[in-house]
């Protein structure tokens, strides 16, 4: 079948992402053109800055060098602009006068710089600030010439001033307000960046509006309208840009600010699509990267044929690394009438941070120097999160974010290069920025499938999205609004939870049917999401499907580092008998495990075990009593204890006793993440519930029950849920916040960040306040319960699975 073809008008960021996405869906479609003004392959604008600063080469900043568009089969025509369209005829006209013709055109035209329309603009030595050809032409009057004036204190000003004050130039920004980067800083920041950047060299010009550029041959001094006068060899227009249209006009499609766009990003010409910086949409314009790389992912499925996404906009959050500073903002950062803020400040160690809260809801944020957390408060004022439950820690940042152990001594991009980043996978934090640098990335999907970090438990998702901000700055790609569960459906985790339970949905292929997932058979990311919300919805009828399942909980065991196997059989409350351990110890000895080992959760650790021992071990451990610890497991692993009133002068409940009884409730239940709980015989608190996904502390008039605390890297304490009066309650409001855990939280997800979430006083509306609802919770999870209490050690010693623990016999 012929193929039909594809013209890409422009030979950025957007456009190229565009055919990137297009290619992973329909590689064989079109026959492709691509054609650009500038003489080069793709390369990443926004790190235009470190080449003008000499941190960089031209080569360093390339995302798609020439070998890319042969590998893919694409023509790239460089350094000869279009000039016209022809939409009759369907074909582009380029200012050589070259004929190209398209059955699908994409416009990717970007923006250009304005330029203040002043006397003198037109002088040599006045440039915008927008391309190689800018950078080059800066670094040669650098060469030659010392006096530069910037007019624009906005991001691109104070990144070109800093790179031409490296090269040697006395640098004056001027600036229209009396306030740097007005967009993105409130008043008090912007004087911190002003302070930090003048201790740095650069001079400032507030509230300067500038008359004329003087100048005969070449520009001499820029003139102010208070008459004042700055001389000048170079001066440099960063006022701002605007989208790049005119060849869009002149074609008779409609634009208004910019190329006016529907959901799909096709223009008024069924034929002409538009991404990026040219693009008008629901009446507004963009330029930061990730709202672009958004409308590129939409744009490609349509183009693809596989229309199934609408682009509804961006809310978006600004994240930049301005001379090395970092910073952040994000939604309604000034305050208005109504509104709270919260603020810590920190001159000596160059911090601020400031949170404006309207109804208990962050509706914008500010941070500078310390923007770790940015991401999550932009989370939190997306998805419009209550955060009274949380509110007094809140500019503490996320308790529950990794910090590879290093805490407040240093930040993630100060940390040495073999700084290990991802515990799970081994990833350092030299191999994250080398493969963000080296292969163009921008997306935390992107550093997931080229390095593995932060794929598996995602405790160091903060880690990473923070070392793409310090690497690629304004181009950091955070999570969409609306994040899709994996590449496989444009659904979210929501979605598919709700889906499942509304349409009644029993098995994975219905839900790939239903949902029209875009692989036959889903991928890594979804199906063991896939296998677990179907589990927890259908208890009893939904088949588990272990090949979903990750290796740990298929082999019913922790796989060590040598391919050998630990066994930890579960000792309810941390009880244990005396006929248990010599069972334990005649295990240790028959299968010659090489270590055994006490665990922090009040259990003990066989190491070495043969795999194909596994079901042998266990049948021995079974005939003694013991059954699964499931340590291996995303589910209920154990209750810890102190002796509490039975033995401890200080005891006020039995806590080992009840803590006996929750583990008995509990055990086996499969859960989104791992789960622990404990009971305190006191408010002294020797078995750390306060740092559990459940805690119970135990007082002279009853229990205080604590939810969603962890320990680990960082640790989060727990939120006090309510005060219950009987055990009979605690095991009530226990199995209530288990279940409604079990249902709505998202696969891989701790109770920590699931409560940060959704509010604590969800939660507590939930489980306290409305009395048949947590009875209904109650009910659902013992029902579960019912289905889940199997010992899957037991069915494995009788046969179950024995595929699994078969080891591979190679014939001679």
């Amino acid at each position: 079948m012929t193929r039909r073809k594809l013209v890409v008008v422009g030979n950025g960021m957007a456009g190229v992402r565009t055919l990137e996405e297009m290619l992973k869906l329909a590689p064989d479609m079109y026959d492709i053109t691509v054609i650009g003004a500038e003489p080069h392959p793709n390369y990443n604008r926004i790190l235009l800055s470190p080449v003008l600063s000499g941190d960089k080469a031209l080569a360093d900043i390339v995302l798609n060098g020439h070998e890319w568009y042969e590998e893919q089969g694409i023509r790239l025509l460089t350094g000869d602009p279009v000039v016209a369209i022809d939409r009759a005829a369907r074909h582009v006209v380029t200012a050589s006068g070259r004929r190209e013709p398209y059955d699908r055109l994409l416009l990717a035209t970007g923006s250009k710089p304005f330029m203040v329309p002043v006397p003198g603009v037109d002088l040599p030595g006045v440039m915008g600030f927008r391309d190689i050809a800018d950078v080059e032409a800066m670094l040669a009057t650098a060469r030659s010439h010392r006096r530069a004036v910037v007019i624009g204190g906005g991001l691109l000003g104070l990144e070109a001033a800093n790179g031409l004050h490296r090269n040697g130039m006395d640098v004056t920004v001027v600036h229209l307000l009396d306030s740097l980067m007005e967009r993105q800083l409130d008043k008090p920041a912007a004087a911190l960046l002003r302070y930090a950047l003048e201790a740095r060299g650069l001079r400032f010009l507030m509230e300067a509006r500038t008359r004329a550029i003087l100048g005969e041959d070449r520009v001499r001094a820029v003139q102010f309208e208070d008459g004042l006068e700055v001389e000048a060899d170079l001066v440099v227009m960063a006022v701002g840009i605007r989208p790049n249209i005119e060849l869009a006009r002149a074609a008779g499609l409609h634009c208004e600010r910019g190329i006016v766009v529907h959901d799909t990003l096709q223009t008024f010409d069924p034929g002409i699509y538009a991404v990026g910086e040219c693009v008008q949409h629901r009446s507004t314009c963009y330029g930061l990267v990730a709202p672009l790389f958004e409308q590129a992912r939409v744009c490609a499925s349509h183009l693809a044929h596989v229309g199934h996404q609408r682009y509804e906009g961006s809310v978006t959050s600004t994240k930049l690394k301005v001379t090395g500073i970092d910073l952040f903002s994000a939604g309604e950062f000034n305050e208005g009438e109504g509104d709270e803020t919260l603020v810590l400040q920190d001159p000596a160690q160059g911090v601020y941070k400031k949170l404006v809260i309207r109804d208990n809801r962050v509706k914008g944020a500010v941070l500078y120097g310390d923007t770790l957390d940015g991401s999550w408060y932009f989370q939190l004022l997306r998805e419009g999160t209550d955060i009274s439950g949380f509110r007094a820690t809140l500019l503490f940042g996320r308790h529950d974010l990794g910090d590879a152990g290093h805490g407040d001594e240093t930040r993630v991009a100060a940390l040495p290069d073999d700084a290990e980043i991802c515990g799970c996978n081994g990833v350092c934090k030299g191999e994250i920025t080398t493969a963000i640098a080296a292969k163009g990335l921008f997306t935390l999907d992107d550093v997931r499938a080229h390095t593995k970090a932060s794929s598996s438990c995602g405790s160091c998702t903060g880690l990473v999205e923070a070392l793409l901000a310090a690497t690629v700055g304004q181009g950091y790609d955070p999570a969409p609004s609306r994040k899709p569960l994996c590449k496989c459906t444009e659904h979210s985790h929501d979605d598919v939870i709700r889906t499942i339970r509304e349409q009644e949905l029993k098995t994975m292929a219905a839900v790939f049917d239903f949902m029209e997932w875009q692989t036959p058979d889903g991928c890594h990311a979804c199906r063991p999401a896939l296998n677990y919300y179907l589990l927890a919805a259908w208890p009893g009828e939904y088949v588990d499907d272990a090949q979903s399942r990750f290796i740990n909980e298929r082999a019913h065991g922790n796989i060590q580092k040598d391919g050998s196997y630990s066994v930890v059989p579960r000792f309810f409350g941390g009880l244990v008998k005396p006929d248990e351990l010599r069972a334990i110890a005649d295990v240790a000895d028959k299968f010659q495990a090489r270590e055994v080992k006490v665990t922090g959760g009040q259990r003990i650790d066989l190491f070495g075990i043969a795999k194909e021992d596994l079901p042998a071990v266990w049948a021995d451990l079974g005939q003694a009593g013991l059954v699964s610890g499931h340590a291996y497991g995303k589910a209920l692993r154990t209750c810890k204890t102190c002796v509490g009133s039975e033995w401890c002068r200080f005891g006020t409940q039995d806590s080992t006793g009840l803590g006996v009884r929750l583990e008995e409730m509990t055990w086996g239940s499969w859960m989104p993440h791992k789960f622990k709980m404990a009971v305190s015989g006191c408010p002294r608190n020797c078995a750390e519930a306060t740092i559990k996904d459940f805690g119970v502390v135990c007082v002279d008039s009853g229990y205080e029950l604590h939810i969603g605390g962890n320990g680990g890297i960082k640790v989060r304490t727990t939120d006090i849920l309510c005060k219950v009066d009987t055990e009979e309650e605690v095991l009530e409001h226990c199995a209530a916040f288990i279940q409604l855990y079990r249902e709505e939280a998202h696969y891989l997800e701790r109770t920590a960040p699931w409560v940060e979430r959704v509010g604590l006083a969800y939660v507590k509306q939930r489980v306290l306040e409305d009395a048949a609802g947590r009875a209904a919770l109650v009910e659902r999870f013992l029902h579960s319960q019912r289905h889940a209490q199997v010992d899957p050690w037991a069915e494995r010693a009788r046969g179950a699975a024995a595929g699994e623990f078969t080891p591979l016999r190679i014939a001679n």
